[in-house]
C-alpha cells in the first residue's frame, strides 16, 4: 500500500495579495532612496537663502527710496502744511512696495529654483522667512535713507515757506507680505511644472518578478490580472457547495 503523492508546494505566496507583484522577498532599491540630498544640507540651504534673502533686502530699501514719489511739505509759522492736499503720494508710496515686493518675490523663487529644482519644507520655510526678514530690512532701511523724520526740525532747518520732503512712511504694514507671498506663489508655480518627478517605486511592468513563477502582477492587457489568484498548491481554490432550496412542486 503506497501514501499518495502530494504536489510540490508552490513558490508563490499563499496569502499574496490581489493585483501585487510578487518581488520574492526582496524589496524594491526606491523604497531606499532617501528624496533629496538629506535633511542636514537642506537645513545648511536653508539657512543660506534665508541669510540671502534677508540681505537682498537692503536692495529692496534703496529701490523704494529711488522710485517712490516724494510728498511735499511746506512749512508756515508754527505749522507744516501738505503742500498739495489732493495728492496720491501717500498711497503711491505703500503701492511702490507692493509692487517691489512681488517682483523680488518672483525673481527669488526663479533662482532657488534655477539652483535647487527639488524643494523641500526646508527650503519653503527659507523663502516664507527671508522673504518677510528682507521686506523689514527694506522697509527700515529705507526710512533710515530717506527724509529726516523729525519734521519740526527739518522744517525749521529749511525755513519758512520753503518745500520739503516728508520722511518715507510705511501706512500699509500689510505690504510686507507682498514678497514672502510672491516668492511662494512663483516657487510652488515654477515646482508643479517644471520640477522632478518622484520615481514610481514598483514600476510597471514590474522588473522583480522571478522568470517561470506566477504572480499577480497587471498585464499589458487593459490593465488586467495576467492570471487568477491560486492557492497554496497552485490550483484554483474551491468554490463553496451551492445549496439549493427545496424542490418546488411539479404542477
Amino acid at each position: 500500500m503506497t501514501a499518495p503523492l502530494t504536489p510540490p508546494p508552490h513558490h508563490q505566496p499563499p496569502h499574496q495579495p490581489w493585483g501585487a507583484a510578487y518581488t520574492g522577498g526582496r524589496v524594491p532599491p526606491a523604497a531606499y532612496e532617501e528624496d533629496g540630498p538629506g535633511m542636514k544640507t537642506e537645513l545648511r540651504q536653508a539657512a543660506v537663502i534665508t541669510l540671502a534673502t534677508t540681505v537682498g533686502g537692503l536692495l529692496l530699501g534703496f529701490l523704494w527710496l529711488w522710485l517712490t514719489p516724494r510728498v511735499p511739505l511746506i512749512a508756515s509759522g508754527d505749522a507744516v502744511y501738505l503742500k498739495d492736499t489732493e495728492g496720491e503720494q501717500s498711497i503711491a508710496i505703500d503701492g511702490t512696495f507692493t509692487l517691489l515686493g512681488l517682483g523680488f518675490g518672483a525673481v527669488t523663487a526663479l533662482v532657488v529654483f534655477l539652483v535647487r529644482r527639488r524643494g523641500g519644507i526646508p527650503l519653503v520655510a527659507a523663502l516664507a522667512l527671508g522673504g518677510l526678514l528682507g521686506s523689514v530690512v527694506a522697509w527700515r532701511f529705507g526710512v533710515w535713507l530717506g527724509p529726516m523724520q523729525d519734521v519740526v526740525a527739518h522744517a525749521k532747518e529749511v525755513g519758512r515757506g520753503i518745500t520739503f520732503d516728508a520722511p518715507l512712511e510705511l501706512k500699509a504694514k500689510g505690504a510686507l507680505l507682498a514678497w514672502p507671498v510672491g516668492v511662494l506663489l512663483v516657487h510652488l508655480g515654477l515646482t508643479a511644472l517644471f520640477g522632478p518627478r518622484d520615481p514610481d517605486p514598483y514600476p510597471y511592468p514590474s522588473p522583480y518578478i522571478p522568470a517561470g513563477q506566477n504572480s499577480f502582477a497587471y498585464g499589458p492587457e487593459a490593465g488586467r490580472p495576467t492570471q487568477p489568484p491560486v492557492g497554496p498548491y497552485g490550483k484554483q481554490p474551491p468554490r463553496p457547495p451551492h445549496h439549493e432550496g427545496p424542490p418546488r412542486d411539479q404542477p
